[in-house]
This record gives structure tokens, sequence and C-alpha cells, in this order.
């Protein structure tokens, strides 16, 4: 879509239309192959959660329309998707998470990068993200990330918090009864990673810890190193529920860890 990068028509909040019917043949046709390659490969490596969560979406033929799914979220756990150009700022980004509203990019991917994309696109965010807004707990989560995210601003806190949202919302793992499986949205959304993340025995699993998690860097240009699992999403709630604010600055003093 001509949107792809395209702030000139984004509203003070980043927002835009998602115009659903300037998607050609083409785009849809290519967000139903990414979304069936990932869908056979969701049963062996995403968590019960997620999969329960994507049946309630009904889409997959065709680049989703942002309105109905809005609809639906809201009547579940009160939240709805709006449409961005692309990637927005800290504040714009906390914001809207802290309203129960979660940023979705509008453009699709090309062809040619249908194995890796450097950027989040419709199909990342929709087929790695929005499922599990319909979670009740998650959608809590992901709610009071959102209010601490504006509260690390004023802290000068981004950094540490942005590796929690990295090891956990985009490329978290899970104990369950089946062994450990994926929610994050980067793994979710990847044809690599999925499998890497639970087959491969190279990468670190560690169970899940607030501060480690604080103070890990993470690698943007491959698949990671190090994953951190958590036992659920009540855990992830539980842990991440104290006041940041002693930890930030505990923190500060300590070196951050290599991935």
């Amino acid at each position: 879509m001509s949107l792809r990068g395209d702030y000139s028509h984004a509203a003070a909040d980043f927002s835009v239309e998602q115009d659903w019917n300037s998607y050609g043949i083409e785009e849809h046709a290519l967000f139903r192959r990414l979304y069936e390659r990932q869908s056979k490969l969701a049963p062996r490596y995403a968590c019960p959660e997620w999969i329960e969560a994507i049946a309630r979406l009904e889409t997959g033929g065709l680049i989703p329309r942002f309105d109905d799914v809005s609809k639906r979220l809201r009547a579940k756990t009160g939240w709805e998707i709006v449409a961005v150009p692309g990637l927005i700022p800290d504040e714009a980004f906390f914001t809207h998470l802290a309203n129960r509203r979660f940023p979705v990019t509008v453009w699709l991917r090309k062809p040619e990068e249908f194995d890796y994309i450097v950027e989040p696109d419709v199909f990342h965010d929709f087929f790695g993200h929005v499922p599990l807004l319909f979670d009740p707990i998650y959608a809590d989560h992901l709610h009071e990330y959102g209010k601490g995210g504006l509260k690390a601003m004023r802290l000068d806190a981004v950094k540490m918090l942005a590796r929690l949202y990295w090891y956990t919302i985009e490329f978290g793992l899970m104990h369950t009864p089946g062994g450990i499986r994926a929610y994050g949205a980067g793994l979710i959304s990847s044809g690599g990673e999925l499998a890497h993340c639970v087959d491969d025995p190279a990468p670190k699993r560690l169970d899940f810890d607030l501060e480690k998690a604080l103070r890990t860097e993470y690698l943007i240009d491959r698949y990671q190193t190090t994953y951190f699992v958590i036992d659920s999403f009540d855990q992830l709630m539980r842990e991440t529920v104290p006041d940041f604010t002693p930890i930030y600055e505990r923190l500060r003093a300590l070196p951050v860890l290599a991935p």
C-alpha cells in the first residue's frame, strides 16, 4: 500500500484509516499464503492460549477489516485495534496500549520479503499480536504494560522496559503440558524462528526472571540466542505488577547483559 512509511496522513496519535478497499488481489493472496504457512506450524509450536484465541478471528482468506475485529475484541476484553503507517514514537505507542488500543500496521510486505521483513507489517501485527488480545489475562497485562511505559518515559527507563517487551510480548516462550511453546508475536509470525525457538538445542531457554530480562540486550537481525520461559500469563501478570521504580534504580548500577 502507498501508506508504507507515509505518516503524512496520520492523526496526532499516529493513527490512520485502514482503507481496506485499497488492498489489491495480490496483497490478499500474499497474506493468505503467509497465514496458511504459519497456521500449519502453530499447532506444534504455539501455546494453547494462542491457538484458542486465533479461532476467534475467523480470518485467513483476506487481509482483515480492523473495524470488524475491533467489535469482537471490545466485546471480549475491551480492546480495539487502530491502524498505523508503521512504527510509531514511544509515547504514542504506550498511550494506545494504556487505553486498550493496539496499533496494527496497515501495509503488507512485498513478495520478496515473504520469509523475512525488517519492520512490522500487517501480517506480523495481526497474526502475531492480535489473537492474544482475546485472552483476558494477557490483555490486562498488555494494558498495564502501556501504563508502565508512560511511567518509564518519565523515569528515563524505556530501554529497560523495551527489553521486557522483546523477551515476552515479542519473543516469549511458555511451559505447557505439551512442552515449551511460543506466545511471542515475533515467533508466532516467523516461518523459521517458530520452530527454532522450540526445537533447536542451541538457544538458552531461561525461566522468566524480571530483572534479568530488563538487563539483557537483544538481537534484531537474527534468531535469538536466549529466550525467557514463563509458566503462564498469570505468572507474567503477577511478576510485573510491582512498582518498577526501585527496580530501575537498582539496575542502573548493574551492567547490561549480552544477548
